[in-house]
């Protein structure tokens, strides 16, 4: 029998979805389960954009342009003209199937194979397999819990700089941390990029999701002043719960780099015209749903910091912004627990489930104790998980003792 490739072999299994195999098992014995592990939310659709997918009537279906439908592109530069950004122009922007395949094409068009990108960790553990996936070596710089994940100043990231770094990849807000970066810490990385003629990707998937009292520091406003060296990475799924719908966005003004996307569009052929005609639908949507979604997440925020907070050994710091938290819990090995508590712990015939926090660094043996916890849950269910967590973490046979 032929053997798998060594890249499809060494590609690491996704840290969110690892342990889907422990939670069917689970299911198939009647057990609940708390997803936590997954920023898969229960946050409702917009109608408006349900009503698009029940009127689409274009028959045959076709494929869509392979940058995206001129409608869907229209809706997204309105977005963004409201935002302040009018500069924009429907060539600056190209659809991508969700904003993961955005992150892949600013890899593939940025960087030779071999070269060097720049993550904070702890990052999004997808960056790890989709930079593998272009043959691209991400290079970890570390932040940390206790100054709640923001980052070190510019002369200690240039430490990690070497002659094939193509780029530095920022979250921001940040997916898993919910860190929201400060206008100060932009500036820096802008200005460092620009010294070292790098390219500087911005993810801003969570922009709406800001829970702290300052605006978000986006990338667009940078792009006229330095237009070869920044690029926008965005995406619906989170914004208005259309994860399954794949729509993301690559938006740069270097007009090289549009080329390159463009050809790489053409060589997957198209997205989705029946994802990209919902999407379109963005610009119907009433101003307070955005708001209101926030301020739902900004409850669940609270929920689970003040529940964590009363876990004894538990440590974390306060999400600023997305919907996702990175926290330190008092065990060996933070995997073993989270299998542990689908294959062996019940309460009520229910458990919860968390993604394991070692998948979110690329330096080996860090978050090895850690977990991200989504919540993407009720408040409700959330205070019944943060009831689970506690009692599990007294069972636990491989509790970490206390000094």
């Amino acid at each position: 029998m032929n053997a798998v490739s060594r890249r499809a072999s060494t590609l690491p299994i996704s840290a969110v979805r690892k342990l889907v195999p422990y939670a069917q098992k689970a299911k198939a014995r009647g057990v609940r389960i708390l997803h936590l592990n997954i920023g898969d939310t229960d946050i409702k659709t917009p109608p408006v954009m349900l009503a698009r997918l029940k009127t689409f009537a274009e028959n045959p279906i076709g494929y869509a342009a392979s940058t995206g439908v001129p409608a869907f592109i229209e809706a997204l530069l309105v977005y963004y003209h409201r935002l302040g950004y009018t500069f924009l122009k429907s060539e600056n922007i190209i659809a991508t199937v969700g904003g993961s395949e955005a992150i892949s094409m600013a890899f593939f068009a940025t960087c030779e194979i071999g070269d060097e990108v720049l993550v904070f960790e702890p990052f999004y553990s997808n960056y790890q397999a989709l930079a593998l996936l272009n043959g691209v070596h991400l290079v970890g710089v570390p932040t940390y819990i206790s100054n709640g994940f923001h980052l070190p100043d510019a002369k200690f990231i240039e430490k990690y700089l070497t002659k094939k770094t193509k780029a530095i990849l920022i979250s921001n807000p940040c997916n898993p941390t919910g860190v929201v970066y400060t206008q100060r810490e932009i500036n820096e990385l802008v200005l460092l990029a620009v010294k070292r003629n790098l390219f500087l990707i911005s993810d801003e998937v969570y922009r709406e999701f800001i829970f702290v009292d300052r605006p978000h520091a986006s990338l667009f406003p940078y792009m006229k002043k330095y237009p070869e060296n920044m690029i926008v990475v965005d995406s619906l799924s989170k914004r208005y719960s259309l994860c399954g719908a794949r729509l993301g966005v690559f938006s740069t003004l270097n007009e090289s780099l549009l080329t390159g996307v463009t050809k790489i569009a053409m060589s997957r052929l198209s997205g989705g015209i029946i994802d990209q005609a919902v999407g379109a639908a963005l610009t119907d949507i009433p101003e307070k749903y955005l708001n209101e979604v926030q301020e739902e997440y900004k409850k669940r925020r609270d929920v689970l910091y003040k529940g964590l907070s009363k876990i004894d050994g538990v440590t974390l710091s306060m999400p600023e912004g997305a919907f996702y938290c990175m926290v330190g819990l008092p065990v060996k090995n933070a995997e073993d627990f989270c299998v542990w508590l689908l294959e062996s712990f019940r309460e009520n015939n229910e458990t919860v489930m968390f993604a394991p926090g070692a998948g979110f660094y690329n330096s080996e043996g860090k978050g090895v104790n850690e977990v991200r916890i989504a919540y993407v849950l009720n408040t409700d269910k959330l205070k019944r998980a943060l009831e689970i967590l506690a009692h599990a973490l007294k069972a636990y046979p491989g509790r970490r003792k206390s000094a």
